[in-house]
């Protein structure tokens, strides 16, 4: 009899499948894109439909929010939020597509803009904020999601008391979706917006045609809001003060950028100057945010003049769901049933792209920073990571979609307000005066937003500030456990320099490390009888001295450029670029090796200092104590003793 045994290490080997493709340049379009597709690309309208699931869908608990948030000023407030969207995030978002065509959004433009350390830093705050947008748009979508269902008449009795076990169940079925394997479909997308807002106009004309059938309901409105807040400016006065709390009407810039490596653009577009792609991405964010204002103030309108008050409340009927109650309430059962399925649907595909926004935003800046674990480049583990933190998101927000919107709202304010400034910096260094003082305001005008709506609903920043926290700690335990990696991507070398390690290929090859200072010719002189007489050289061998300038220490890959020149007349230098001094001399023994099949030997001088802080400059500087680190690095990078380059101190 012949058994078969399943291999111990299969379930690990799945968890990790595709592990190799992870993270690979260019491998990462942004947030909610999946890799640029090898075709053309779809017209803009179509990929429109891949954002607004995404932003169409907050039109499932937008209303009822902006209801509790603002009351009878909700369709006031609402007209300033449009006017801040269409006169500051749009021309933001515009400015943005046209400074980042392929799809990386506003992180990848301040990163441009900062450098170092600070950079770093900067950006993975910034992820941590990204990451309160993405999941708690799983988590209030499934929320949402569960109350239509639970609300709907035809199963409300039944399902009352599992709005919790509902919301879990679903975003556990996301995380299963995403383990089997997931790709957004745009054409699902388009089909799943197209049926979405068909049915949300029908709901629209609906509740505007009873609006106006039965007048009194816009003079009670009027009366109850003169009786409260008095004249016209007092009314506008307290809209402009909470009209942050209506932020999620906000939700979908960044998602529209992310997008556009999907666009078609023109025939004669290049990846430098893909002119028709920035074209239609601009038309792109212009129509959605048109749809989306002309729907958010009809539907904060119709809902606050239409429904009573008391139901917006917890345990109201239009808690959550202000259209789903009109559409039941004045269309039918039937008609509400059908408009509770679609939106489901678009919420439940909502999480799924803010899912595949986790997945793709993480890969594409930890990796490179050094700062994520190996699994990290895998989809799986990420997943059950995520729907794990999920889970612990919706039981501490009991699945309330009230609760959970200042968390949304702070995730979404705080990614436009980066977009904003860095777009005020890009114009700022272009000369362009006008539009610097211009994005200069807009941002100034979301800083606020974000501001009050931090002070009034701190939910957002406590979450953000766990991320920010988690993704930090993870960050920097990773690139210390990886600190030792041999990390140049590639070596080039001059005609110079690679002149030199062929004359020396014919005999035993030696570098002497070099810190450069004056680079007079009693420096070099005064080196090379050191090293001998530390480790007793016979003056008949010869040297070339390796010195490397470090460029920016707190990359962690990057390539080596290497370049050749005689000094003096006699003594050969190799000068060396990289983040890393230990990297750069490590990377360069074994590409000579490699070309020239013989083992290099390169000498150090023991530096001065505690290990512990030529550690810190080591990680932090690229600096520190060279030559332990050099042979640290050749050891996990070329396992075979024999084949190692070889190290010495004296």
């Amino acid at each position: 009899m012949v058994t078969t045994e399943r291999p111990p290490h299969r379930l690990r080997a799945w968890m990790l499948e595709g592990l190799s493709d992870m993270g690979k340049a260019g491998g990462h379009t942004g947030p909610h894109a999946e890799p640029e597709p090898p075709h053309q690309g779809q017209r803009w309208w179509r990929v429109m439909c891949l954002t607004g699931v995404d932003y169409f869908s907050t039109l499932g608990y937008q209303p009822g929010i902006a209801a509790l948030a603002a009351g009878l000023l909700s369709p006031i407030a609402t007209i300033v939020l449009v006017l801040v969207t269409l006169a500051g995030a749009l021309p933001v978002y515009r400015r943005v597509a046209k400074e980042s065509p392929h799809g990386e959004g506003s992180i990848a433009m301040l990163e441009r803009l900062l450098s170092f350390w600070q950079g770093k830093l900067f950006v993975l705050t910034l992820l941590g904020f990204a990451a309160t947008d993405f999941l708690i748009t799983i988590t209030l979508s499934a929320a949402d999601a569960s109350t239509h269902l639970v609300q709907n008449p035809h199963l409300t009795s039944a399902l009352h008391d599992k709005q919790l076990l509902i919301t879990l169940l679903l975003v556990a079925l996301l995380g299963a979706v995403f383990l089997k394997g997931f790709l957004e479909a745009i054409g699902v997308a388009v089909a799943l917006v197209g049926v979405y807002l068909t049915l949300n106009v029908v709901v629209v004309i609906t509740g505007l045609w009873h609006v106006v059938t039965a007048g009194h309901v816009v003079t009670d409105w009027s009366s109850a809001l003169t009786a409260e807040h008095g004249n016209v400016f007092v009314m506008i006065g307290v809209a402009l003060i909470v009209f942050p709390k209506l932020a999620l009407g906000l939700s979908g810039f960044e998602t529209g950028v992310a997008v556009m490596p999907h666009v078609r653009g023109d025939a004669g577009d290049t990846e430098e100057q893909p002119a028709g792609r920035i074209r239609d991405t601009k038309k792109l964010l212009t129509t959605a945010a048109l749809i989306m204002s002309c729907f958010l103030i009809a539907t904060s309108f119709i809902t606050t003049v239409l429904i009573p008050e008391k139901e917006f409340k917890t345990g109201g009927q239009a808690n959550g769901r202000a259209l789903a109650y009109l559409a039941h309430e004045y269309l039918g059962s039937a008609f509400g049933t059908v408009y509770d399925i679609s939106t489901i649907a678009i919420l439940w595909f909502a999480g799924a792209s803010a899912m595949a926004g986790l997945l793709n935003l993480m890969p594409r800046y930890l990796p490179r920073y050094g700062m994520a674990p190996h699994w990290a480049r895998a989809v799986r583990p990420m997943v059950i990571v995520f729907t794990l933190v999920a889970f612990l998101v919706t039981r501490i927000f009991d699945a309330d979609v009230d609760k959970q919107g200042g968390a949304y709202a702070t995730g979404v304010l705080v990614l436009i307000s980066s977009a904003a400034i860095a777009v005020t910096i890009a114009a700022h260094k272009a000369g362009q005066r006008g539009w610097t003082i211009g994005f200069a305001v807009i941002s100034a005008v979301f800083l606020y937003t974000t501001v009050v709506n931090v002070i009034e609903r701190p939910d957002g920043v406590k979450i953000g500030a766990c991320f920010i926290a988690g993704i930090v700690l993870v960050s920097l335990l990773s690139r210390l456990a990886r600190a030792f990696e041999l990390r140049v991507t590639q070596v080039q070398l001059d005609d110079m320099a690679e002149r030199f390690i062929r004359d020396m290929s014919h005999r035993r090859i030696r570098f002497i490390a070099n810190k450069p200072g004056l680079r007079d010719k009693a420096e070099y002189r005064d080196k090379i009888e050191q090293i001998r007489i530390d480790n007793d050289i016979p003056m008949t061998e010869d040297f070339v001295f390796a010195e490397v300038t470090v460029t920016d220490p707190s990359e962690f890959e990057a390539g080596l450029t290497v370049r050749g020149e005689v000094l003096h007349g006699r003594y050969r230098v190799l000068t060396l670029e990289h983040s890393s001094i230990s990297n750069a001399l490590a990377a360069l023994l074994l590409h000579v090796r490699d070309m020239t099949g013989c083992t290099p030997h390169i000498y150090f001088e023991w530096t001065e200092g505690t290990p512990f802080a030529n550690f810190l400059r080591f990680f932090l500087f690229g600096q520190g104590e060279v030559a332990p680190v050099t042979r640290e690095v050749l050891r996990l990078a070329e396992p075979d003793r024999a084949r190692r380059p070889r190290v010495h101190t004296g």
